[in-house]
């Protein structure tokens, strides 16, 4: 099959961000099938194409992705107005691109939501082609729940957008349990919904093998002793980083300097958490900046804890499924969560971790000190966490199930196939 597939924020491990597009268009090319990516200029992406672009578009092949990149920047530090306009020229121009591309299958995924718009519009204009949607976080509740977008007229627009993406989609793609749950609402009966969640890439990220070096010098700023436990992603409102400070402070109460906390990453509260680290004097507190994937691979063995953080907003229990998790679980390091949900649940039933409750930075506290009084229980959890890795979440087996997926509804009508789901592993 020939697919067009948008993402708005593709970028390649080079980049310090995402890969999930990367990884599934190359395992939809290793199945034979050809794939042009459509895609935008993130400040943390790198799409791997070189070379001034003309009309805002450049094109090139990426490790056999045929990659139209639009020239539209985008960053976090953006505002709210100015991010929605860079989202809605995206969906414009991409509506232009598929319109002129011959492909047999598009598939879009968000966020942002507007990712559906090329395939609403394709459905009036090019019937026969297939549309499959596939939603990374759920809008707009998610942003309605955070209070980030309160003006009753664009959330309706939101909610026509995501009913009319639902409605137009031959099948969909939900990457957690509550986000598939959304969808299903909202399609109706008839429709497939596969559940693929974000996944573990096991050659690149790995647990450090016993005795090497904890201090290497292409990371100077890493404590060479003592916990060091590390958040790595986005700073911004959804993330709730304020309760690692919180944690940060009640450990500086009871002297365990022992305990070092990280930030890789970059996002729009960053500076508001560094100015509130030095206003408090949290010298337990490392802010770094973001860096490509492939190292963060080398980095996350030089730590001992992975921090999962969220701000405790209900939707997010059961409706994400956050890259971090899985690179954690890949490097083998024991997983402390602070928000309840589906991968709290994971954490518990596989022992590979610690889930605390939301918005107790005692209890946060507590468990970063049991972590670090404990080595034999970190090791343990290392080990659980990542046979999780290998028997769950394995990126080419989610990759084989989206193939093997998408091949069923691109190649016959979705009423009428006789793949067994169960089969492959995909929720219906």
């Amino acid at each position: 099959m020939k697919i067009l597939y948008f993402h708005q924020h593709f970028s390649t491990p080079q980049g310090a961000t995402g890969t999930r597009s990367y990884e599934m268009a190359r395992r939809l090319i290793v199945h034979g099938h050809k794939v042009t990516m459509v895609c935008g200029s993130g400040f943390m992406a790198k799409t791997g194409l070189m070379g001034a672009s003309r009309n805002g578009i450049r094109r090139g092949v990426v490790d056999g992705i045929d990659v139209i990149e639009i020239s539209l920047t985008y960053s976090n530090y953006d505002s709210l107005p100015k991010r929605a306009m860079v989202f809605l020229r995206y969906a414009l121009k991409s509506v232009g691109i598929a319109w002129k591309e011959n492909y047999d299958l598009m598939f879009a995924t968000s966020t942002p939501l507007t990712a559906g718009i090329p395939g609403i519009l394709m459905r009036l204009l090019k019937p026969g082609k297939r549309f499959v949607f596939e939603v990374r976080d759920l809008w707009p509740e998610l942003p309605k729940a955070m209070g980030v977008v309160t003006n009753p007229a664009v959330l309706l627009g939101m909610g026509i957008l995501e009913q009319l993406s639902y409605l137009t989609m031959h099948a969909g793609v939900g990457l957690s349990p509550g986000i598939r749950k959304g969808m299903l609402k909202g399609a109706g009966s008839g429709k497939k919904v596969a559940m693929i969640p974000n996944g573990c890439d096991l050659e690149m990220f790995c647990p450090a093998k016993e005795g090497s070096d904890n201090n290497p010098t292409q990371f100077p700023d890493i404590p060479a002793t003592g916990l060091r436990c590390i958040f790595t992603g986005a700073h911004g409102i959804a993330n709730g980083l304020d309760a690692v400070l919180d944690a940060a402070r009640i450990l500086k109460e009871k002297s365990r300097g022992d305990i070092h906390l990280i930030f890789i990453g970059d996002g729009k509260i960053k500076p508001h958490l560094i100015q509130r680290a030095t206003n408090e004097t949290l010298n337990n507190c490392k802010f770094l900046d973001p860096i490509p994937k492939t190292r963060l691979a080398d980095l996350l063995q030089q730590v001992d804890v992975g921090m999962m953080i969220l701000d405790n907003v209900p939707a997010f229990y059961y409706g994400t499924s956050p890259n971090k998790f899985f690179d954690y679980i890949s490097s083998g390091l024991p997983v402390l969560n602070n928000y309840p949900g589906w991968l709290a649940g994971l954490i518990s039933e596989h022992e590979c971790g610690i889930a605390i409750p939301p918005e107790d930075p005692v209890a946060f506290a507590d468990a970063l000190i049991q972590l670090a009084d404990n080595p034999d229980m970190r090791k343990n959890m290392s080990i659980n966490g990542r046979k999780l890795a290998e028997t769950q979440f394995p990126r080419d087996m989610l990759a084989d199930k989206l193939v093997s997926f998408l091949e069923t509804i691109g190649e016959k009508e979705i009423q009428n196939t006789s793949l067994n789901y169960d089969e492959i592993g995909i929720a219906q």
